[in-house]
């Protein structure tokens, strides 16, 4: 893998600042939906429940006929394959509407994160994937680069051999190629940019986190483009969406506040009246199985089902006006409707006896 030498300014913000095309964020008819809440890098468990859904083949290609497949964001970070998981849904993306269907990986608060440089959460295994046989060289002509821009900035600093060591003692090998493939034209940073924060299939929204009060006025059209133009250009994201706890890839109170909140219950009303949807689908937040609030107006689909997280494995199935969970392997019909969750609840508890957060939830 050959990397040019790039300056700093090069690496830390966007190669340009025009946004992509916007995707198509609507779509109707669709007879078939399977949702999946937070894959945080585990490839193994991402392919385990493709392969559960029938979405995929023995050699990992398109089998899902005209599924449409949502993943709720929170794909990458954390576990240790971002790089084989979203290969796998570039290649899923490519080859599903030869058969009439489609791959949604909807962006969440960690891809945005690694697009703009905040790398918290980049795991061990994930950076030993960035590296390359130029990965010493690479970090040293950054560090150097980085020198240079100081100095012709007019701001050195006090000890430039203290500057350089302290450059790269701050950033691992595989720094540099991990920032190339999520920068504009990188890789991965290309293609998500062209991903959507929020769409609508037939009923339902999908999205990572929620629509807070603040934006409840807001289409799927601001919102898309919103958070494309705020990953493009760093002047955009003060008091932005990409950034805040109020934004559509943070925000939480859809799924942590009580539902008895006063005014939340409204709230849900208006954002799906702005949407034109019956309700809205979201990760983010871990809970012990994928649950329904506010009467089936939420759906909350993310299990922790990554290996970091040690949730079970579970997705969320929509079939015409069928509801469905598949929770590890056990198909259970799900009170959409907000009726039935106490009988549903204990179905999951007697295939997952082990979920301890679960035997919680249900002993209040």
């Amino acid at each position: 893998m050959r990397h040019c030498l790039l300056k700093p300014r090069l690496l830390l913000l966007p190669l340009c600042l025009a946004a992509c095309a916007p995707a198509q964020d609507t779509f109707a008819g669709v007879q078939r939906i399977v949702a999946i809440g937070d894959i945080h890098g585990d490839y193994d468990r991402l392919v385990d429940l493709l392969r559960t859904a029938n979405l995929i083949d023995k050699q990992n290609a398109w089998a899902g006929g005209a599924t449409h497949l949502v993943l709720d964001g929170d794909m990458v970070d954390r576990g240790p394959a971002t790089r084989k998981v979203l290969d796998l849904l570039m290649a899923l993306q490519a080859q599903a509407p030869g058969a009439g269907g489609a791959v949604h990986p909807l962006l969440g608060n960690h891809e945005a994160m690694d697009i703009i440089g905040d790398l918290r959460y980049v795991s061990k295994g994930d950076w030993e994937s960035y590296r390359s046989s130029d990965s010493k060289k690479l970090l040293e002509e950054a560090a150097k680069s980085a020198l240079e821009e100081l100095n012709a900035s007019g701001t050195p600093p006090p000890n430039a051999e203290a500057f350089l060591q302290d450059f790269k003692s701050k950033r691992p090998l595989g720094w540099v190629e991990q920032r190339l493939l999520f920068g504009f034209s990188g890789k991965y940073g290309k293609w998500l940019r062209q991903q959507n924060a929020i769409i609508k299939i037939n009923d339902s929204i999908f999205m990572h986190a929620g629509i807070s009060p603040k934006y409840a006025a807001s289409t799927r059209d601001e919102i898309n483009r919103r958070v494309r133009e705020e990953l493009d250009d760093p002047a955009k994201r003060a008091d932005g969406m990409i950034t805040t706890e109020e934004g559509p890839l943070w925000y939480r109170d859809l799924l942590a506040a009580p539902e008895s909140q006063a005014g939340l219950a409204a709230h849900v009303d208006q954002v799906l009246k702005v949407q034109q949807a019956q309700r809205i689908i979201v990760g983010h937040s871990v809970v012990p199985a994928i649950l329904p609030r506010f009467g089936g107006k939420v759906i909350a689909i993310d299990v922790g089902l990554s290996a970091p997280f040690k949730g079970p494995p579970a997705f969320l199935l929509i079939e015409g006006a069928r509801f469905s969970v598949i929770h590890r392997g056990h198909r259970l019909d799900f009170p959409a409707d907000g009726r039935g969750v106490l009988q549903y609840l204990r179905a999951v508890a007697a295939i997952d006896p082990k979920n301890s957060a679960l035997r919680k939830l249900l002993s209040r």
